[in-house]
């Protein structure tokens, strides 16, 4: 697989403090580590060149933890290096991470005139006491107002992020949330359930019984009810998670989603280019000890063989409503997908979980709420 274009992910692990909730490379308390952190980004941006060579960035994406903690100009600097070292497309989409509590209408102003153009905000909920339970240091008033300035700012395409299935969480809270997000007028929402990750605070909290997270059934209902909500108020369900206004789709993740190719950078990040993956250190030391001596901060890289990415392609294609293209897999694998799944593929509709067309295969709902069952008869 060679294409001209790729992505380009830039993680920033540091956060004001970790929320309960989070198993993600990411932490608090380690700002003296900020400066040396930006240095060796730029070095693994130098390194890294040479593997992207004349690919065309089409997306750029700067996640975290939170990329906001760090000044503005420190990070349009740094989108200015990439520019200058990587080929970046005119029209690519650029986006940045950020919690509410760390935006100001100055940092906006100069994140945008930098070329960032897409804004993916952390709501998580519309209730504060859901927000303390949670460990964020927000409010809703504070999102309010985050949105407020983006768009004074000139940012066209904002996105809140919202969690589901929370402690003592109801149905009527979770489509409140939703409502709330909806009323900001933004153009993207990712509604995504909340995980009880083994390990961090809030799998304790849980596991104590101080508190208590709703059944499967009532997390179902929130999610069904949310899809309906959403699609009602003129969002596109395109993604198991996610959901746009037509044409605001995050082209980023689309390419996780499509199995297509990228670059990560930063500690923690992950890369998948010429049937390779490999990840960074997540440990912000080591990752940086590392890029000084070797030129980049990998820990380990692994070949996928072609039935994994075949497995792969199908398992996160199916993530997205318009299913996994029977045209672009057949370029991409050399035969149809009948080739090599024809009896599973019979079996899946003649179980109700799968539809399949003249261009694509996709999920029925009952697939969707099913997909790792699903998943399963792909295994080879």
């Amino acid at each position: 697989m060679r294409e001209g274009t790729i992505g380009l992910y830039v993680h920033f692990p540091f956060c004001l403090r970790k929320c309960l909730y989070c198993d993600f490379p990411s932490y608090a308390q380690k700002d003296h580590l900020m400066d040396e952190y930006l240095k060796a980004i730029k070095v693994e941006v130098d390194h890294a060149k040479a593997k992207i060579n004349s690919r065309r960035i089409k997306t750029v994406f700067l996640g975290g933890g939170t990329p906001t903690l760090y000044h503005e100009g420190e990070l349009a600097q740094l989108l200015d290096y990439i520019k200058h070292s990587c080929l970046i497309s005119d029209d690519a989409e650029i986006t940045i991470e950020a919690n509410p509590e760390t935006l100001n209408p100055r940092k906006l102003k100069v994140l945008m005139e930098a070329g960032i153009n897409r804004l993916s905000i952390g709501m998580q909920a519309g209730q504060d006491r859901h927000l303390r339970a949670l460990g964020r240091i927000h409010n809703i008033a504070d999102v309010e107002r985050g949105v407020d300035w983006a768009r004074k700012a000139g940012f066209e395409n904002i996105n809140l992020d919202l969690m589901f299935g929370l402690p003592n969480q109801s149905v009527d809270e979770w489509l409140e949330s939703l409502g709330c997000a909806v009323k900001m007028g933004v153009e993207h929402i990712s509604a995504y359930a909340l995980i009880i990750e083994e390990g961090t605070p809030l799998y304790e909290l849980v596991e104590k019984g101080r508190l208590r997270i709703p059944p499967e059934d009532v997390e179902r209902d929130m999610y069904h009810r949310g899809v309906q909500f959403l699609k009602s108020q003129g969002y596109i369900h395109y993604e198991i998670s996610n959901f746009a206004i037509p044409g605001k789709e995050c082209r980023h993740n689309l390419l996780y989603w499509q199995n297509k190719e990228y670059i990560g950078l930063g500690s923690g990040a992950h890369s998948y280019l010429q049937g390779h993956r490999w990840s960074n250190y997540a440990d912000i030391c080591k990752y940086i000890d590392r890029i000084y001596e070797y030129g980049n901060g990998i820990e380990q890289c692994e070949e996928i063989s072609l039935s994994n990415q075949r497995f792969e392609t199908i398992m996160m294609g199916l993530r997205l409503n318009s299913g996994v293209s029977k045209k672009i897999f057949r370029e991409r694998f050399g035969h149809g997908l009948e080739y090599y799944y024809g009896d599973v593929l019979e079996n899946l509709k003649a179980m109700g979980m799968l539809i399949e067309t003249e261009t694509s295969i996709y999920l029925t709902a009952k697939g969707m709420d099913l997909q790792n069952s699903v998943l399963l008869h792909f295994m080879e």
